[in-house]
């Protein structure tokens, strides 16, 4: 026995044998307070016999019947572990026609011819003596009809009627259980094992059923080919009737196995340990459990309690022994032994009568940490007999805790369920019986829970990018956080590709093993929190493999393929490209694609190609590599499918006729030898097909053929098999001469001075000798009437499509002489002209005059200077000058107008104002009309008598009585402003210069009736003139003179253009520019409401 210690040490490896230990075991330890028992310890020494010596016959069995190999194991401690091998130590074969029982014979349903052997050989294995013993060598021999035929041959004469019967199918025999019905008793937590066994032919099939229940979910497993029926942690509700069925084609059989559950004893409820202060009462309760029911019997101190020494105080009733007012003497170990037939249960229980004052056990002033929302559990172990009392209290002077908020456990310990941060203080723990009383003292501090206020998030990432996952934390200040990040739930990768920051995790060049669930941990010493998100690494997929190709015809194929890894993105297609090795070698062709779910596509297929295939697969993310090229598969020769397209006759020369076609491509040809049949004949005509056959062009020229005439073409593919199908016709036609003839009857008819409108008949359709595209109008001008100069002449031209007869010529000067002629066009180029026809335009309004200069102000007088319109468009008549005042309130006075004869070039404008400033409208007239305006402003200069008497005025302003008057004045009058402001605001005040520009055209500027004064009138630019040349029409539209023609009889000139149908597309404007005079036309001039509107 060790030194103090009641451990037993038996030691046989310096000698002594095993055998002589051999025996049950029990340690007592005892002292004054009584004696303890363990339970029984039984020690017996393992064993590995060897085999008993026995000759063993060789086993020989005809083909189909069953057989079964003894095995007979030495019997063991514990009981080995058997397996069957043969000489070269490899374990036999097994199946369901052959398989090993649970007593470790080898059964054969039926034997075959490959059963016999030699060296059927049974091995048991004893773990504890790690041996393993061998069995001799079992030899089988299966006699196959055929042999067993030939000898029973050799043994009988030719009289003799032999023959062995043919192996015969035979319905299921059991081999093991036997009989009908057998019984099984198993232990309650054991495992429990049924085998079945069947021979028959064919091998029989086992199927498991409980009569009257289920087989036990979760706990049923079957071995051994479903021959072995186990279910583990068995109890009394698995006894029943299991029944196994054998069935084959002929017939089946089956066994009942009767299962019966026992049970060894198992406690209820164990005998505890009792403190018990003199005079109190209590009792041990010794409660157990069985199949068959166990006895329960009591010991005190190691003694049978009816032996042992009587105590007036106890009292045994059954499995309960009572105490009544005990003293101190009553102090013992009881021992209470529950037993039957399958085992035992001992428990020792000490009953300890003392008397003790409290004593508290939880170290004084402890301090517990929590968190808030958690509970806290503030201890106060203690010790006394009787029992003390326990009460909590809460701060120096605080009363005794009660109510749901607490939760006083048996042991002394005050539970806060949800602790809180004001839950923080010291707690007191009093414990008291009637010995006396103590206290102590703990302290309670409540932490903010360590939050993740912003968690990792689910990424998709493409391989080789970069991902980052945020763990931002929240955590009591007084407690230091640590962050742990882990990579599906184990530690990160030691790879410098992962930067850990102060909240985040970066992955850089992401690969596919990054792939996974990432987690942050925060952890401190109170708490801990995860978050964890998913990292899925996309890319494009990995390519198909295994290409295979079957189905091989003359014009199809099947080809199949293993997708390669989608990397996380599904595939969405497949695409497969097909190389022509004959004919295009090392080029891919798109062939087709399918959807993603799909590895097989049936392709078709043109002759005389040597097809390989290769395929690629397509994700979101992008194609993959292709996939190795299939093997090549030659397709046999065929005549041409289809003839050559786009085929085209079109003369280059007006004596031939150019025919053309787009070649097949080489696998088009279908075979070797590929050319082309070229036929062609006059259309309309009863001629004979005329051909050719030629190879390895796209084009064939006949020479000597009319000019423009229809010929039906057709041209067809041939190889060295045959011909392609009759190929459709076409029209095409020989080449294009000029046209012969010029239009005739040209007539021009003037619409108004900028636009005239020209007829011609169209010339006969024979002359055009080709295919007419339309009319050519070439036009210049000769001279303008109004100055009688003539200058470089520069033609314009206007084309109009197809057989149109008429056309309009925009854009022509005033006031001018034209010409112009006609002429057909073809595709070969243009006809003669038409003869010169001359025309004139009548006059239009003239453009501004080119400049208006006013000089030499004097008091009441302006020399006016001016020069004549650049383009006067006409005679001129007259020029118009208008003028009005504008006074020191840019308000406007009323307007003059005087005619100028057109020959002047200047004039003195007499009787003004002194120091008025005026302005001028100025603009040229046709007897068409007036053209647009310019305008200028001047003023007269200052009187010098009216200067001096201001001057000697000017001693009056620097009066203080005259300085406040005007001071007076303008505040009355900046109220007056704002009432009228407040009373008349209709949209905002004007800019200066608007104002001004609204008072360009003089006469929309009225007097005012009640007081004859001026309309208003402002310019912040008093002394700077207005642009010259403004000539944009105020109303902004077009006038519409006379004519009625439609713009689609404009032609293609300069800036002209067709549509599909010959019609112009172009730009064309009949605007006239007004007088200033004739009403609100002028560019500069809104209404006179919105001119009084916008003073304030």
């Amino acid at each position: 026995m060790k030194p103090n210690s009641g451990t037993l040490v038996i030691n046989i490896m310096n000698g002594g044998k095993a055998e002589a230990y051999e025996g049950v075991y029990q340690c007592t330890a005892r002292n004054e307070r009584g004696a303890a028992i363990s339970n029984n310890i039984v020690i017996r020494p393992s064993r590995s016999p060897l085999w008993t010596k026995e000759k063993l016959e060789p086993n020989q069995v005809r083909e189909g019947d069953s057989l079964v190999l003894h095995c007979r194991p030495p019997v063991g401690l514990p009981p080995p572990i058997i397996f069957w091998m043969d000489n070269a130590f490899q374990r036999l074969p097994q199946s369901e026609r052959v398989s090993q029982g649970l007593n470790g014979d080898l059964y054969f349903s039926n034997v075959q011819p490959e059963d016999t052997r030699e060296d059927y050989i049974c091995y048991a294995r004893f773990n504890h003596t790690q041996t393993i013993q061998q069995k001799q060598p079992i030899s089988v021999k299966v006699l196959s009809m055929d042999s067993l035929n030939d000898t029973i041959a050799a043994n009988l004469s030719d009289t003799d009627i032999y023959g062995a019967k043919p192996v015969t199918e035979r319905q299921p025999v059991l081999l093991t259980p036997t009989g009908s019905t057998s019984t099984k008793v198993e232990l309650r937590g054991n495992v429990l094992l049924l085998e079945c066994i069947a021979a028959g032919l064919p091998t029989p099939v086992i199927r498991w059923i409980k009569e009257g229940g289920e087989l036990p979910a979760n706990r049923t497993f079957f071995e051994n080919f479903k021959k072995t029926l186990k279910i583990i942690d068995v109890s009394e509700a698995d006894s029943g009737n299991y029944k196994c069925i054998a069935r084959n084609i002929l017939g089946s059989v089956h066994h009942v196995i009767s299962v019966t559950v026992k049970a060894a004893p198992y406690w209820i409820t164990a005998p505890k340990n009792l403190v018990l202060s003199p005079g109190e009462d209590g009792t041990l309760i010794c409660r157990a459990n069985g199949n068959p029911k166990p006895n329960i019997s009591w010991l005190a101190n190691g003694v049978p309690i009816a032996i042992a020494p009587e105590d007036p105080s106890r009292k045994v009733d059954g499995d309960t022994i009572i105490f009544s007012h005990v003293q101190e003497r009553s102090s013992a170990v009881y021992q209470c032994n529950a037993s039957n037939e399958y085992g035992y249960l001992l428990a020792n229980a000490f009953v300890n009568v003392l008397a003790e004052p409290p004593r508290i056990l939880t170290p004084p002033n402890k301090l517990y940490q929590v968190i808030a929302d958690s509970p806290a559990l503030l201890h106060c172990a203690y010790f006394g007999s009787p029992k003390p009392e326990i009460e909590w209290f809460k701060g120096v002077k605080g009363s005794i805790l009660r109510g749901n908020e607490y939760v006083f456990h048996d042991n002394g310990t005050l539970e806060i369920p949800v602790a809180q941060k004001d839950s923080s203080g010291t707690y007191t723990c009093v414990a008291r019986n009637e010995l006396g009383k103590t206290q102590n003292e703990v302290q309670l501090e409540v932490k903010d829970p360590t939050m993740i206020i912003k968690q990792p998030e689910y990424k998709v990432i493409q391989r080789y990018g970069q991902v980052s996952f945020e763990c931002i934390i929240k955590h009591d200040s007084t407690l230091l956080p640590t962050v742990i990040w882990l990579k599906d739930n184990d530690e990160l990768p030691d790879d410098e590709r992962f930067l850990i920051g102060k909240d985040n995790l970066t992955i850089m060049n992401v690969t596919d093993k990054d792939d996974g669930t990432y987690t942050c941990i925060v952890n401190t010493t109170l708490d801990s929190v995860s978050a964890s998100a998913v990292l899925t690494v996309v890319a494009r997929p990995n390519p198909p493999f295994d290409l295979e190709l079957t189905g091989q015809l003359e014009r199809s194929i099947e080809l199949s393929w293993i997708p390669g890894d989608e990397n996380n993105s599904p595939i969405t297609n497949f695409v497969i490209e097909y190389e022509d090795g004959l004919h295009e070698p090392g080029v891919w062709h798109y062939q087709t694609e399918v959807p993603g779910t799909q590895t097989t596509v049936q392709l078709k297929l043109s002759p005389y190609v040597n097809y390989s295939f290769r395929v690629i697969a397509v994700n979101e993310i992008g194609r993959s590599q292709p996939s190795e090229p299939s093997e090549q598969y030659l397709t046999k020769s065929a005549n041409p499918d289809e003839n050559p397209s786009n085929v085209q006759g079109i003369g280059s020369e007006p004596d031939n006729l150019v025919i053309t076609w787009e070649s097949l491509k080489g696998f088009q040809s279908n075979g070797p030898g590929l050319q082309y049949k070229v036929s062609w004949r006059q259309k309309d005509v009863d001629d004979e097909w005329t051909s050719v056959i030629v190879a390895n062009v796209s084009k064939y020229i006949v020479s000597g053929t009319p000019t423009f005439v229809p010929y039906e073409i057709k041209v067809q593919a041939l190889n060295d098999l045959g011909y392609a199908p009759e190929p459709s016709e076409v029209i095409g036609h020989s080449g294009e001469d000029l046209p012969m003839v010029a239009p005739g009857n040209v007539q021009v008819h003037v619409i108004n001075s900028t636009l005239a409108k020209v007829h011609w008949d169209p010339v006969p359709v024979k002359t055009v000798r080709g295919h007419l595209q339309g009319y050519k109008v070439y036009y210049w001008k000769v001279q303008s009437l109004s100055r009688r100069s003539r200058r470089h002449v520069e033609k314009k031209i206007l084309t109009f499509r197809g057989n149109k007869t008429f056309g309009m010529l925009p854009g022509l000067e005033p006031y001018s002489s034209y010409k112009l002629n006609v002429r057909v066009v073809n595709g070969k180029g243009e006809g003669p002209a038409s003869p010169d026809k001359v025309f004139k335009t009548p006059e239009g309004v003239p453009s501004s005059p080119s400049f208006l200069k006013i000089t030499n102000p004097t008091l009441d007088s302006l020399t006016l200077e001016w020069g004549s319109p650049t383009h006067p468009n006409g005679v001129l008549i007259s020029y118009i000058l208008k003028f009005q005042p504008i006074n020191n309130t840019h308000e406007l006075g009323p307007l003059v107008e005087i005619r100028i004869p057109a020959n002047e070039s200047s004039m003195i404008l007499k009787n003004l104002n002194y120091s008025t400033r005026y302005k001028f409208y100025f603009n040229a007239q046709t007897s068409v009309g007036s053209g647009s305006q310019i305008t200028e402003e001047a003023v007269t200069i200052m009187d010098e008598g009216k200067m001096a008497m201001a001057s000697r005025q000017v001693d009056i302003a620097t009066q203080g009585w005259f300085i406040g008057l005007m001071c007076a004045v303008a505040l009355l009058i900046l109220i007056l402003l704002i009432v009228c402001f407040i009373r008349r605001n209709k949209g905002g005040k004007y800019p200066v210069k608007e104002k001004e520009d609204a008072h360009a055209d003089p006469e929309i500027q009225p007097m005012k009736e009640d007081d004859g004064t001026f309309g208003e009138y402002s310019d912040a630019e008093d002394h700077k003139p207005l642009k010259k040349g403004s000539r944009t029409p105020s109303d902004r539209t077009v006038k519409k003179e006379d004519s009625d023609d439609s713009l689609v009889d404009y032609g293609e000139g300069v800036n002209g253009q067709f549509n599909e149908d010959g019609s112009f597309i172009g730009q064309y404007s009949g605007k006239k520019e007004k007088e200033p005079a004739e009403g609100n036309e002028s560019s500069e001039a809104p209404s006179p409401v919105n001119a009084m509107n916008s003073f304030v």
